[in-house]
Order: structure tokens, then C-alpha cells, then sequence
């Protein structure tokens, strides 16, 4: 074979890859999204709810797969190490951009093993109180903290979480001593904070809003920048005294690094359809979630904004997960 054919050769087998890459009948087999929470999870009620719609757009199953562990890295893993062929799309969260810190050592990188595609939804967590703590707000509460030093404690899902490191900065912007206390996961953290055992909690709007609405928890704050709908009357911690203060959880989609980009770009074009469409609006707006669905370079730079600001949080706390 001389040197002409050899560049005609090459030069068709990549105008067919190409072609292949950009075939319109993608995806033609079930669809996964992966990521490292279980069941009725917040991050699960919401791929369900965009998976559904993904796949009558697409004519293909839309499969969920839950790798719950090692605070989601497990599930993240699995993703990053998944085939490059668009038939893996992995949901990411803060707690991606957590990890990035807390851990010295993880099996994957967030930011090079993943191309993104959207922010998927934003989700506030919520300042929630014992009812029988006497205080009505923010300013109140950090009046007590200060005339009650170390007496004041605040349960979290374990160390390095969103609702543990939320309660770090808390402490770092008012000056006051809280106590925290771990647990292996929420559920157990609710226990002890209905009992009155633990004081406060900082939590996903979606897991506590119906604690709030029966009364049995008493909500103080909202840490996104404007009120939730689904809680109109709970003001945000800069309402509240704290200007600056945000630490929201979020859902965004990803595909392993390397994934055509005529591909990536279908996902984005449906998968952002699907978030402007009014019933998924309406469904992940009762939630508490705000439906979001950006360019591909703004979740790169909210990615890069939230390793930061979390990298600060995890070394102000002094937490650390080997």
C-alpha cells in the first residue's frame, strides 16, 4: 500500500468514525445513570424524574442504578471507569466537589475523568431546630450560642457531608462554639434530634421539609441565596444576618472523559429539554429543588467555584476521611 492510498484509508475510517459517533439513531440499548446514593435519595427521586421523560424522548429504557457508599465515591468510581460511549451518564453532586479535599486519596478524579454536560438542580439545605430550643431565628440562635458556649450541639450524616461542613461555616462566620456530632448517616442523626438529644441540624430541603410541615422540627434558615418556593416563609441565612452565606446541595450530569461529542451534545440538547419542561419544573420545584439545565462550560466553572469553596470548608474543620 504507497503513502496516497494509506491517507485515503486513514481518512475514511475516521470520516466513518465520525460518522458513527454522530449517528442519529443514538442511543439504540437502554441508558444507565449512576451514581453513589440509594433509593429515595434526593439525587434518586430526581434522576428518576428526568429519566422517565429521557426515555420517551429517546425510545430507550433509562435504567437507575444506585452505588450507594464511601460517602458517594463508590458510585462515582463506577462511572468514571465506565466505556466512553454515551450509555453511562453519572449524576454528580457536592458531594463530588466535597471529596475532592476530604479525601488525601480517591480512585478517580472529578474534574479529568468526567466531561460535563448540565447542572441538573440545585437543592438548599435547611437550618432545622428542636422545637423546644428557645430560639425563633438565626439572630436569636447566635445570641444563644454565644451566652451558652459549647452547650449547643449539631448532628450531620458523618464527617465531611454537606450538612456537617455547613454547620463548619456556621461556625466560622458567627464565632460560636457548637458541638458536632456524626452520625452514620441521617436517619440516625433524626432520631436523636427529634429527641432533643441533638440541637440543630443542617439538611437537604428534600429530606426535611415533611419533618417541618408535621411540626416536629423547627426551621430557622435556608442557605441558597433566594427562599425556596417550596418554604416561602423561611428566610435565607443572608436574610437572617449572614451575608455570603450559601451552601447548597446540587445534581449535575457528567459522562466519562472521552465520550463523542456529537453524542455529548445530544444529551445536553435532551436532557436540558427535558429539565425546561413544565412538569418536571413542577414535580422537582414541590421538592424544594430548583431546576437549573446550563451549558456544559457553566457547570465546568460552578464545578471548579465548588471545589473551592468547599476545599476551604473541609480545611477550616479539620476533617479529614484516609
Amino acid at each position: 500500500m504507497n503513502v496516497k492510498t494509506l491517507l485515503v484509508t486513514l481518512v475514511a475510517a475516521s470520516a466513518a468514525l465520525t460518522a458513527h459517533a454522530a449517528d442519529p439513531q443514538w442511543p439504540t440499548k437502554p441508558v444507565k445513570i449512576t451514581f453513589g446514593f440509594p433509593a429515595a435519595s434526593a439525587t434518586d427521586v430526581i434522576a428518576r424524574a428526568v429519566g422517565q421523560k429521557l426515555s420517551e424522548r429517546w425510545g430507550q429504557s433509562v435504567v437507575i442504578e444506585n452505588r450507594p457508599g464511601a460517602g458517594g465515591n463508590l458510585g462515582s468510581e463506577v462511572a468514571a471507569h465506565a466505556p466512553n460511549d454515551g450509555y453511562t451518564i453519572f449524576f454528580g453532586t457536592v458531594a463530588n466537589a466535597i471529596s475532592t479535599s476530604l479525601y488525601s486519596k480517591l480512585n478517580y478524579d472529578y474534574l479529568k475523568d468526567f466531561t460535563p454536560i448540565t447542572l441538573v438542580a440545585t437543592t438548599p439545605l435547611v437550618l432545622v431546630a428542636n422545637p423546644s430550643l428557645p430560639v425563633k431565628n438565626v439572630k436569636e440562635l447566635i445570641d444563644y450560642a454565644k451566652a451558652n458556649p459549647g452547650k449547643l450541639n449539631f448532628g450531620s450524616g458523618g464527617v465531611g457531608t454537606s450538612n456537617h461542613l455547613a454547620g463548619e461555616m456556621f461556625k466560622a462566620d458567627t464565632q460560636t462554639q457548637l458541638t458536632h456530632v456524626a452520625y452514620k448517616g441521617t436517619p440516625a442523626a433524626y432520631n436523636d434530634l427529634f429527641s432533643g438529644q441533638v440541637s440543630l441540624m443542617w439538611d437537604n430541603i428534600v429530606a426535611v421539609t415533611n419533618h417541618i410541615k408535621s411540626g416536629r422540627l423547627k426551621p430557622l434558615a435556608v442557605t441558597s441565596a433566594k427562599r425556596a418556593a417550596s418554604l416561602p416563609d423561611v428566610p435565607t441565612m443572608a436574610e437572617s444576618g449572614l451575608p455570603g452565606f450559601e451552601a447548597v446541595s446540587w445534581i449535575g450530569a457528567l459522562v466519562p472523559v472521552g465520550t463523542p461529542q456529537p453524542i455529548v451534545d445530544k444529551i445536553h440538547t435532551d436532557l436540558v429539554a427535558v429539565l425546561r419542561m413544565p412538569e418536571i419544573k413542577e414535580k422537582l420545584g414541590a421538592l424544594g429543588a430548583e431546576v437549573v439545565g446550563n451549558t456544559p462550560e457553566q457547570f465546568a466553572a460552578w464545578n471548579r467555584s465548588e471545589i473551592a469553596k468547599w476545599a476551604k470548608a473541609v480545611k477550616e474543620s479539620g476533617a479529614r476521611v484516609d
